[in-house]
């Protein structure tokens, strides 16, 4: 086999952003009381990803800061029930990045996926995520040891589409382009973008989103990989 690198993306590829995520939320609504303010939890959450998903967006070409994004997202959740609390939208934004990256759940086949590679390849993770949030994720999942490599698009100064994290990557593993796959979930911002640099890209579609593009490869379930290596 040609490759000797495999990259990871780490959100909604390995550790399941959306399942953690609402484990976090819901820890949320109880510790600071929603049920008083009258918020419901289900419609708390619902409104929230909306505007976690457009701050993101904007996150992603450097249009919020970080710390905007952590509070922000939380203050206008909170607004949409006539909530408006400066204090309480950071105290529950700094919370949620306590409370989150130390959720557990995994896709399935991750470890068995990751034992397979192992032996054979060199595994790294490039993420967008915060640098501390993501090596807590990876610590308690205890998906720490399998990967040589993390790089954040903190420490790389530079977010997922930019090739520059990918060039980044390359160099700080001492890598090439050809001997290199990247698997990931975003069709846009991994796989096209790794492509469009130079890497094959194996698109994790669990979802099976229907899309017109020519990829290298295409999976919906972890252990499909180990059959492509």
């Amino acid at each position: 086999m040609k490759y000797k690198n495999i990259f990871f993306d780490l959100d909604r590829t390995l550790w399941d952003f959306e399942a953690n995520s609402n484990e976090a939320l819901l820890d949320l609504c109880i510790n600071f009381k929603f049920k008083e303010k009258g918020i419901d939890f289900d419609e708390f959450i619902i409104k929230y990803k909306l505007h976690n998903a457009k701050l993101w967006d904007l996150y992603q070409v450097d249009k919020i800061s970080q710390q905007d994004l952590r509070r922000e997202r939380f203050q206008r959740a909170l607004s949409d029930f006539g909530v408006n609390d400066f204090n309480l939208s950071k105290s529950i934004g700094e919370e949620y990045i306590e409370i989150c990256p130390r959720k557990t759940k995994l896709f399935p086949y991750t470890f068995e996926l990751l034992d397979y590679l192992k032996s054979k390849y060199s595994l790294h993770i490039i993420t967008n995520g915060f640098d501390k949030v993501q090596h807590i994720k990876l610590e308690q999942s205890k998906l720490m040891p399998y990967f040589d490599k993390i790089i954040t698009s903190e420490e790389s100064g530079c977010k997922k589409p930019n090739p520059e994290i990918f060039r980044y990557a390359l160099e700080i593993t001492r890598s090439s382009k050809n001997e290199s796959l990247y698997i990931g979930d975003d069709l846009n911002v991994d796989i096209l973008a790794c492509q469009k640099f130079g890497i094959d890209g194996v698109f994790f579609n669990p979802n099976n989103q229907k899309h017109a593009e020519s990829l290298s490869y295409e999976v919906n379930c972890l252990s499909q990989v180990m059959d492509l290596l």
